[in-house]
């Protein structure tokens, strides 16, 4: 295995593992600060309990995303100094904002908020978690707009090799981190929801504390139902706006090799990359024209003809990224998105006409779709940037020409080893460390559980 691949391995592996926590970050922040709002206002001791108990929950996962955030610097400077070198002059300022504004807000603010409880006037202990939940989502917004660069480029000019930025508010206002900072931030809301709707079904279908996590309950779906509607919508004109900046991504995501006008959505296929083409599928005519220019006329550029037009504008070379793996992401983040609308929907209605808990079968719906939320986030993160693919910078620089030239394949290997033996421990630990805060809140005050409590185990 070349060391470029493995490089990318390493990278892609570390990546997905640091994002499992971050968009939970970025939601339930806001849905804690929300609940810690409940409580000044209203004084009821139940919002207080609410948002200790989230807040614990909070602060592990928040812990774990910065643990494993700060291995990808490390890996632009080692694996991919090439990169480092042709885009430090832009890819080093949103960082370097994110660290001195977003990221010392959140550790600053977030200090005075654990230790200030009892010692703080609630008025200002909440805005502290306000703080907090701003910074949260403003360090996503540094990270986007120096991943929005790699997407679709502006403000640079090219200069003895390397990209040199000229308007850094062009670089703010990239039309792509315009759809994508609101399309992550609803992916946080949603991701959060569906925790606190899953860990809430736990302890309903135990009848522990029912009062506290019907609440939780009622928050969580509340956020969740919103978030994922407007989750839809955002996504739906993310991907018209993609169509136009990366043709070839949505022509991947759709396996369309031939150009044609209406497209049709490819429901599934099988899919024969060596031929370009799919040996089987199942369509719906010209739906990928009404998704792309809502009209049920309109021609989408297939594979083939981009592959041409790079061609001749870029270069010979191979600018097809991985159909299959690409299409199939697509799908499952469409599907699992599907779920947590039905699924929020069908919650909502049972809640308002007071008959949730009578419905067994849907508080064991919503605590076994806790992993459905990381897997559309992974599922659209991996289209995002595998869907790109030959470029790491879009039309200025390939991924082949990015990595470090004097890296072997032994130390990433090494180093590959290292990193996944390190966070399987820290997954073991932050799991268990989870798990026993549930688990100790729920043996406490409360009616003994109705049925056997593997009925109801969170991480069974």
């Amino acid at each position: 295995m070349g060391e470029v691949l493995l490089a990318r391995w390493q990278f892609g592996i570390t990546s997905v593992y640091h994002f499992l926590f971050v968009p939970l970050t970025l939601g339930l922040s806001v849905l804690v600060a929300v609940m810690e709002t409940l409580y000044v206002r209203t004084g009821n001791e139940k919002y207080k309990e609410m948002t200790k108990f989230w807040g614990h929950l909070f602060l592990i996962n928040f812990a774990m995303g910065v643990v494993t955030g700060i291995v990808q610097e490390f890996h632009f400077g080692m694996n991919w100094s090439e990169y480092s070198r042709f885009m430090g002059d832009i890819f080093g300022a949103p960082l370097a904002l994110e660290a001195l504004t977003a990221f010392f807000l959140e550790s600053t603010f977030l200090g005075l908020w654990v230790f200030g409880w009892d010692k703080l006037p609630g008025k200002l202990h909440a805005a502290c978690i306000w703080i907090v939940a701003f910074a949260s989502n403003l360090s996503a917004f540094w990270i986007l707009v120096a991943n929005s660069f790699m997407q679709s480029p502006v403000g640079y000019t090219l200069h003895n090799g390397r990209a040199e930025m000229t308007s850094f508010l062009a670089l703010i206002t990239n039309k792509y981190v315009m759809f994508q900072f609101p399309h992550t931030v609803l992916s946080g809301l949603v991701t959060a929801g569906i925790f606190i709707m899953a860990v809430s079904a736990y302890y309903l279908l135990r009848h522990s504390q029912a009062e506290l996590f019907r609440s939780s309950f009622r928050i969580g779906v509340s956020c969740a139902l919103i978030a994922v509607l407007l989750s839809t919508l955002s996504g739906h004109l993310q991907t018209q706006f993609i169509i136009k900046a990366q043709p070839m991504k949505i022509a991947a995501a759709e396996a369309l090799w031939n150009t044609a006008d209406p497209a049709p959505f490819a429901v599934a296929a099988v899919i024969d990359e060596k031929h370009q083409q799919n040996t089987a599928e199942l369509e719906i005519p010209g739906l990928l024209s009404l998704l792309a220019h809502d009209s049920l006329h309109g021609k989408v550029m297939g594979i083939k003809d981009l592959e041409s037009e790079y061609t001749a504008k870029y270069g010979p070379g191979n600018y097809v990224p991985p159909v299959t793996p690409v299409f199939w992401s697509f799908r499952l983040m469409v599907l699992a998105g599907m779920w947590m609308v039905v699924l929020c929907a069908l919650s909502a209605y049972l809640l308002a006409r007071k008959k949730l808990e009578q419905h067994r079968w849907i508080l064991k719906a919503a605590l076994y779709s806790l992993p459905v939320p990381y897997i559309a986030n992974s599922c659209g993160w991996f289209m995002a940037e595998a869907g790109r693919q030959p470029w790491i910078v879009f039309g200025l620089q390939k991924v082949s020409q990015a990595a470090s030239p004097n890296v072997s394949a032994l130390n990433i290997w090494t180093s590959l080893t290292g990193f996944t033996l390190i966070y399987g421990i820290l997954a073991v630990v932050a799991v268990y460390l989870m798990k026993k805060h549930v688990q100790t809140v729920a043996a406490g005050p409360g009616p003994v559980p109705a049925k056997p409590a593997k009925e109801a185990t969170l991480w069974s």
